[in-house]
């Protein structure tokens, strides 16, 4: 009965989930948050019950003590499920770590030594990992990066056409994140199709407030959207995705907007909320229905923004078995699944509309919403990040 403890830590909160190793069950999850203010909050859940409480919570050491009473009040006993690993999700591998790592010091100067490259999660990931050793003194920990499934792009897809020497120098150059989210979305539909991985050609869409686009030969990706930093790709939340770095120069010319303010634009105000008010998709289709004209523009954008990237990821595999929409705005919105495939029968894509309007217990799971005669199929794969990291840090330290 052992299991691998999932920690996905952020600067002020982290995440956890206590997964079986053999039967892959969750067997508690919860959310402890607020760490570092007045009144911190923590919540246990497990198959019997949810368990919150307010308490202090001074820093991430003292957020997994609060952690481990949980287990000891509420269950599961520890004990019983004896840990063979904890998982941390760590957003920036650069081009170091191509797979799982059971984390050593060293590891750890190289965690801090790429947080260059993500400063608001890679210091925050450490923080987690440093308090979950000393928690967990003798349980071996394994990192597992957001950019190692995107190390197999090849040089043409990760490579930008900038000073060589420079961007050498500063390790500028494509990264991609989701990255377990895509191996286990493409995993997962080749499964679902009976087909070998290995032979097995996937566009995946992961659409939340975060959203990019992975192609996938192989079980290899080989081209995705985001690049060096999260913002680049598809229009998100509050990102602005794709645009000429020109405008950047224009808005510091024309208005004196500095890096910071540029940063803040590109990051926070820009996306589906820049464009509408909102970045919540939900928000934005209600309105655009209603006959807000901005908010259906935004819907539009973003809309096209997708189809691009599908025919630009059609034409780098040469062809496509599977389309596969996952995270929230892709398991969700058959609106958007409809809009951003339609039209594209002549690439041997056709949507089932009954089958992609499908909701409650029908549309669980992983399921087809293409018609019989689709040459590719259309998939839906729910993404779980947290069972992709319990199975790659078991494989780490088997």
């Amino acid at each position: 009965m052992s299991a691998i403890l999932v920690v996905n830590s952020g600067s002020s909160s982290f995440k956890y989930q206590l997964i079986e190793v053999e039967s892959e069950k969750v067997l508690a999850s919860g959310l402890v948050e607020r760490i570092g203010e007045s009144s911190g909050h923590t919540r246990h859940t497990t198959q019997v019950g949810l368990w919150e409480r307010e308490l202090p919570i001074a820093d991430h050491t003292a957020g997994f003590e609060a952690m481990l009473e949980a287990f000891a009040e509420h269950g599961p006993q520890l004990a019983k499920h004896p840990l063979t690993a904890v998982g941390h999700r760590v957003v920036h591998g650069g081009k170091r770590f191509h797979e799982a790592t059971v984390i050593t010091d060293l590891v750890k100067i190289n965690i801090e030594d790429l947080a260059e490259l993500a400063p608001l999660h890679n210091p925050a990931n450490l923080q987690g990992i440093e308090a979950a050793q000393k928690a967990f003194p003798e349980v071996p920990q394994v990192a597992v990066f957001d950019t190692a499934f995107h190390q197999t792009l090849p040089p043409a897809a990760y490579t930008y056409a900038i000073d060589a020497a420079l961007a050498e120098k500063q390790r500028i150059r494509r990264y991609g994140f989701h990255g377990t989210s895509h191996k286990y979305v493409s995993g997962e539909a080749a499964r679902f199709l009976g087909r070998e991985l290995e032979s097995t050609k996937t566009i995946v869409l992961h659409l939340g407030n975060g959203a990019s686009a992975c192609a996938v030969d192989g079980g290899r990706s080989v081209e995705t959207s985001m690049g060096m930093t999260p913002l680049e790709g598809l229009v998100m939340g509050t990102r602005s995705g794709d645009i000429d770095p020109a405008v950047l120069f224009h808005l510091n010319r024309k208005t004196g907007m500095g890096f910071a303010e540029l940063d803040e634009l590109l990051n926070r105000r820009s996306g589906l909320l820049g464009l509408s008010g909102t970045g919540d998709m939900r928000d934005v289709q209600k309105a655009a229905a209603a006959g807000d004209a901005a908010a259906a523009a935004a819907l539009d954008v973003y809309v096209h923004r997708l189809r691009s990237y599908v025919g630009a990821y059609y034409a780098q595999l040469g062809h496509v078995d599977a389309i596969v929409f996952t995270a929230g705005v892709g398991e969700n919105n058959p609106l958007v699944r409809a809009r951003v495939l339609a039209g594209l029968e002549e690439l041997g894509i056709s949507i089932d509309p009954a089958l992609n309007e499908l909701s409650g217990a029908a549309a669980q799971g992983a399921r087809r919403i293409s018609t019989a005669d689709s040459r590719v199929a259309v998939l839906v794969v729910p993404t779980n990040e947290e069972l992709e990291i319990a199975r790659q840090a078991a494989a780490a330290v088997a």
